[in-house]
């Protein structure tokens, strides 16, 4: 079972829905899944 903090710090998803990625943001580690990421590495369109 996925531990409830790791979730995709954009769409809430967890690791059963979708692979995770460990980031760290302002000193704290965060996830963001894959689905998500290319949003933090372009921008929003």
């Amino acid at each position: 079972m996925a531990d409830a903090k790791h979730v995709c710090i954009s769409c809430g998803t967890d690791s059963r829905e979708r692979l995770l990625i460990s980031c760290e943001q302002d000193g704290k580690a965060v996830w963001v899944c894959a689905r998500c990421l290319p949003m933090f590495i372009h921008g929003a369109h």
